[in-house]
């Protein structure tokens, strides 16, 4: 008896307010699951202190931007916090078309517009424990000016409202409590039978 395995590649957008952890989460999700393809998004802004070209972002200037979107080249695209970012369509759709898994580490407006456009994927939003952390946790990440810090706690304020727009929510007080959740999703979503189809053949 002999046992054939098919996988569909999963769509895995992961998002939530600025300065929740969700890059750190991302991170060692990355590191721990070989499985995982990460979907680098394309931003107008300069790159901060320790990011790198095609592994955090690809940074492009507005000409290039927006020689993209005429091209429909983006599954999705947003103005956050003054910023344009957008994630190439053509690398994503390839992935899933070979069967890889696919993560996106967007902004909620960037998930929710692609949430709006297919139908098949998982989705995660990133909570912190209360908005007075969320506050020191920008401020302690100083990479951002005063105003910029009050402006993303005011977005986070109105992002948190579409929580039940999301497949699943995960908390970021213990970081590796919520790892350990973000792995049991990842891991229980692989076994969905619309993506994992084992069949078992006959001697």
């Amino acid at each position: 008896m002999g046992l054939i395995v098919k996988r569909k590649g999963m769509l895995l957008i992961i998002s939530g307010p600025s300065g929740t952890g969700k890059g750190t989460l991302v991170k060692k999700l990355m590191g721990s699951d070989p499985s995982i393809s990460f979907s680098c998004s394309v931003t107008t802004r300069a790159p901060r202190v320790g990011e790198i070209e095609g592994v955090h972002y690809h940074f492009i200037d507005d000409a290039m931007y927006d020689r993209m979107l005429s091209e429909d080249a983006f599954l999705e695209h947003a103005t956050v916090h003054g910023h344009r970012y957008g994630t190439p369509r053509a690398q994503v759709e390839c992935n899933l078309a070979c069967g890889k898994n696919v993560l996106l580490d967007i902004d909620p407006q960037g998930a929710l517009s692609v949430m709006s456009r297919v139908s098949d994927y998982v989705s995660v939003f990133i909570l912190p424990p209360s908005f007075s952390a969320l506050r020191v946790r920008l401020h302690t990440r100083n990479t951002d000016d005063p105003i910029e810090i009050e402006r993303r706690l005011r977005n986070a304020r109105r992002e948190v409202l579409n929580i039940d727009r999301y497949q699943y929510a995960v908390i970021n007080d213990d970081l590796d409590l919520a790892f350990s959740q973000l792995q049991s999703i990842v891991n229980a979503e692989k076994q969905r039978t619309t993506r994992f189809c084992p069949t078992i053949l006959e001697d």
